[in-house]
């Protein structure tokens, strides 16, 4: 039986991005099944990344090779070549690629790729199919769309970092690069419904997208708080804004994580560990009145789980049906028996690497037809520059 092919077959993409936010996007598209191209500066020795350690993969002898675990999590699935774009050969073969691209996606500054010929109003006139993505700092207009972006300065100017972090402590980022990588996620769904429309109509189009833009359009339900009410949310650290209690917990031997999301849980929460007096306080009867009366409820329940074990708590409130969990480890996670149901880490093969295998995060997507492939691990610098111009290049016949 033939292997099923990607929902994406067919797709061919150019990706002229680095770091994170715009490799996060061509991984997606390429777990998906498009052929992605990723062009890298051979003056530079390719995207920052590959140099982000201190973690490699090793290759059959042992030694680092230049796929950094950081530059490993964004680039599967994908081409590497080696093309100058400040030289005038490079251009012409990145434009003939371009031509036969139906998605070409960066993140320079805006603007520079115009000396190029590469900017989006030159490629999309010359070829009006094609889906073209910019992402950017701060997008392409507006006051601040010449400063560059970095994920942290896109934590803080977006709001997040305000919220984030201990009642009396500093703000503090989220312990990833959340806001590049929710713009690639905005970035996929963005070019997604371009090539839908351009199937559709035709006509392609730019998307202008920026990792501040992104950053604020996920403040999701504080954003919104404070649009409805005009009152800043406070930094609150695991507790909910919303929903009382919903936080983290200390035990007898660690923490676990309580989340009472109605009433109903919320007796059944204060039966389970025997506390009888806080389920008759009408102050804590419904969920509005815990929000009110947050500062009396919290130290009324923090006893009953500090005298117990995690796992005696645990085992009460899931008997119970009140939604709780434990605290993981990285290590914890990843190898949890529902990681491993659910392959949530995928080992790629490459043939040069130590054991012929890589280790990634796998792809969260379950699909019944088109399932996530990994066919390619996260290319070496360059390494398919023959092959991408022997095929895709100026002088390869024509498709």
């Amino acid at each position: 039986m033939a292997a099923s092919k990607g929902a994406l077959d067919g797709v061919f993409v150019l990706d002229l991005t680095r770091i994170l936010a715009g490799p996060t996007c061509t991984q997606m598209l390429g777990d998906l099944g498009a052929t992605v191209i990723k062009v890298e500066n051979p003056r530079t020795g390719g995207d920052d990344t590959r140099g982000w350690g201190p973690h490699y993969a090793k290759d059959g002898g042992g030694a680092d090779t230049d796929l950094s675990a950081y530059f490993m999590a964004a680039n599967r699935n994908k081409r590497s070549v080696a093309i100058d774009i400040a030289d005038p050969e490079g251009q012409r073969i990145l434009r003939h690629m371009a031509a036969r691209a139906d998605v070409v996606i960066e993140n320079f500054k805006p603007g520079g790729l115009a000396k190029y010929g590469l900017d989006h109003a030159t490629l999309c006139a010359a070829h009006p199919g094609l889906v073209y993505c910019s992402i950017s700092g701060f997008g392409q207009t507006g006051p601040n769309s010449s400063q560059p972006g970095y994920d942290l300065m896109a934590q803080g100017y977006g709001g997040i970092m305000s919220i984030t972090g201990a009642p009396d402590g500093p703000p503090m980022k989220v312990g990833v690069g959340i806001a590049d990588v929710m713009c690639g996620m905005y970035a996929t769904i963005g070019i997604l419904a371009a090539l839908r429309h351009r199937d559709a109509t035709g006509a392609g189009q730019h998307i202008d997208l920026s990792l501040v833009d992104a950053a604020m359009a996920w403040l999701v339900n504080e954003g919104t708080n404070y649009l409805t009410s005009g009152t800043l949310p406070e930094r609150r650290g695991n507790a909910h804004p919303n929903i009382v209690p919903y936080d983290a917990f200390a035990c007898a031997d660690g923490h676990i994580l309580l989340a009472v999301g109605n009433d109903p849980q919320f007796a059944r929460f204060c039966d389970a560990l025997e506390l009888s007096e806080v389920a008759s306080d009408p102050r804590f009867t419904t969920n509005l009145d815990r929000i009110a009366h947050r500062a009396a409820l919290i130290p009324a329940i923090r006893p009953a789980m500090a005298a117990l074990p995690k796992a005696d708590v645990l085992n009460r409130l899931h008997s119970a049906g009140v939604p709780c969990g434990p605290i993981n480890t990285i290590a914890e996670a990843l190898t949890s028996d529902q990681v491993q149901a659910r392959g949530g880490v995928a080992e790629v093969a490459g043939a040069d690497l130590q054991d012929g295998k890589v280790r990634l995060l796998g792809n969260p997507l379950k699909f019944s037809a088109t399932p996530v492939r990994y066919t390619r691990a996260p290319p070496r610098f360059g390494q398919d520059t023959d092959e991408v111009l022997d095929r895709w290049g100026p002088d390869a016949p024509d498709l």
